[in-house]
């Protein structure tokens, strides 16, 4: 029996994202359900109860929830397809490390740096590079942050790329000028199909965010 896997999500989320990348990246079919976040459907509220939030994988009738999760779940379920966490156990323990880190200090300040302003926005901004300025540290002059070959904290960061354009315009800094490794391993990282044809063009993010300030009166 083929496996059924669907997919509820929203286009501009970087953990949707993730999920996405990763289906791509081990050539999964899924059927894709866009979600409107201010209607919930009953699909969602019913398949991620706890969190009521996407996205959500769901395989064979049962809800996977929680991006990282999910990215761990396709990798083992498939795992004879391009394996994104190591075989090493402590290699996979740091991998797992790292994504966790991105998954909890990234969004907040990314978030503040288009939706406040004055010192809010500018500690913001100084917790946002401080963040990339230490993956950065952590990535070194390797490829990608695993080493030769894209992995799981790749898929866990990748997907905040086509907010760049957006951190940067709000928080009035370049990333090539803060943190001159990221772009360049950004750059690599997009040359994966699985990558390139997942992320939406940073300009389309960018509309995004300024309906999203006029419908939150964030102006």
């Amino acid at each position: 029996m083929a496996d059924e896997v669907s997919l509820l999500d929203f286009w501009p989320s970087m953990f949707g994202m993730r999920v996405r990348v990763t289906l791509a990246e081990k050539g999964i079919k899924y059927e894709y359900k866009e979600e409107d976040l201010r209607h919930k459907s009953d699909l969602l509220l019913k398949m991620n109860p706890v969190h009521k939030k996407i996205p959500v994988l769901i395989h064979n009738g049962k809800s996977v929830c929680e991006s990282l999760v999910i990215v761990q779940y396709i990798d083992e379920v498939w795992k004879d397809k391009s394996p994104l966490l190591p075989s090493d156990p402590y290699q996979r323990a740091q991998a797992r490390f790292w994504a966790d880190f991105i998954d909890k200090k990234i969004y907040e300040p990314g978030r503040k740096l288009w939706a406040t302003k004055g010192e809010e926005q500018g500690a913001a901004k100084k917790e946002f590079l401080d963040i990339f300025k230490i993956l950065e540290g952590e990535l070194g002059d390797k490829p990608y942050f695993g080493g030769e070959t894209f992995g799981f904290v790749d898929v866990s960061l990748i997907t905040f790329y086509c907010w760049f354009y957006v951190y940067e315009t709000f928080g009035k800094f370049s990333f090539e000028a803060e943190c001159p490794k990221i772009l360049p391993w950004a750059k690599r990282c997009i040359q994966k199909e699985s990558v390139a044809k997942t992320l939406p063009d940073q300009k389309k993010v960018y509309e995004f965010v300024l309906e999203m300030k006029k419908m939150f009166g964030l102006d």
